[in-house]
């Protein structure tokens, strides 16, 4: 992450472009915009320091909205362009908007190959599970069951979770958030600018028209203190109305328990340079337990576009480049 360049402060308002924004009255990406807007400004950063590159699906049209450089690629091929520009511009500021869709269905493989690589980018993947740009049909995060217009009967295809998938694959950092808690939120995509590696945003985002109320159950106010956990590094995993409820664990299992059954010792807390801890957060689910939010896990390890630049360097060092010996040298042959 480069450092900023000495310019007049930004506000969120600099960072909106003159484009009509076209979606869904009621759609998630309007506060996701809007709180991006508000965490860029806060960066510090110039606009011409920041580069957005989307796919296809309705969260794809964020580089319209945005003051910024953009990109709107083609279907699942986002994280490519972005590692390209990257390694082109590593001082760049290089943002991925992706949908559930987009990003685990045909860009699925391009994902965790960027994901692997450790790039100094930030993946932001907008989940509603349902495929909104095409109307309606199910998608590879919708839940077991599913009846939509291309599973009339139910889907029959067991979900992805993309935080283990993210996890998995070598994200060294991993975050989920929710499209209208501009607070936690907006940490979160600070959190995510100023870590240097791939960061992997999980954000539950509402489709108001073809999957609405898709996360209601954990997400509405009266109802979210029980139903979601904050995730705060070093603290203890506690939730509920009056943080009545923890969670330990029991012989590699985690487990939701009433506070006063338990000393404090033996209540987790929260390690986000665990790994094997971030996996079994990222398997709980509402009912039997409350969803995280915040930063599941962080870790360092040298980037992609790092060691590539280092390599370039190198050579370019240790011998001048002979054209003529590479084509006439000993490496080619005569086909007979």
């Amino acid at each position: 992450m480069a450092e900023p360049h000495e310019h007049p402060p930004l506000k969120p308002k600099d960072f909106a472009s003159d484009q009509a924004v076209r979606w869904c009255p009621g759609c998630g990406d309007y506060a996701v915009l809007k709180t991006a807007q508000q965490a860029f400004a806060e960066t510090g950063r110039a606009r011409s320091e920041f580069a957005v590159i989307s796919g296809i699906g309705c969260s794809s049209r964020f580089p319209y909205y945005l003051s910024t450089y953009g990109f709107h690629t083609i279907h699942g091929r986002a994280p490519s362009v972005a590692l390209g520009l990257k390694v082109a511009r590593p001082e760049l500021s290089v943002w991925v908007i992706t949908g559930d869709g987009d990003s685990l269905s045909i860009g699925g493989n391009h994902t965790i190959h960027a994901l692997r690589r450790n790039l100094d980018i930030n993946f932001l993947l907008f989940n509603n599970r349902i495929y909104g740009l095409t109307k309606g049909q199910y998608s590879p995060t919708s839940e077991l069951g599913k009846v939509t217009k291309s599973s009339p009967m139910g889907t029959v295809d067991h979900p992805f979770d993309p935080l283990s998938l993210a996890l998995g694959a070598g994200a060294t950092f991993v975050a989920r958030s929710v499209d209208v808690q501009a607070k936690p939120l907006k940490s979160v995509l600070l959190g995510a600018y100023h870590h240097k590696g791939t960061s992997f945003v999980e954000i539950y985002q509402n489709c108001p028209i073809f999957n609405d109320d898709a996360f209601a159950v954990i997400t509405d106010k009266p109802v979210r203190t029980e139903r979601q956990i904050e995730l705060e590094h070093g603290k203890p995993l506690v939730y509920g109305k009056k943080q009545e409820m923890a969670l330990v664990l029991d012989r590699l299992r985690l487990r939701a328990v009433k506070r006063s059954d338990v000393s404090e010792a033996e209540i987790l807390v929260h390690d986000t340079a665990n790994r094997e801890q971030a996996f079994l957060l990222a398997q709980m689910h509402w009912p039997e337990f409350p969803e995280p939010m915040g930063v599941f896990y962080q870790g360092q390890r040298a980037t992609y576009e790092d060691l590539l630049l280092d390599q370039v360097s190198q050579a370019q060092k240790s011998k001048k480049a002979d054209l003529t010996e590479l084509v006439y040298g000993k490496n080619h042959w005569t086909v007979q």
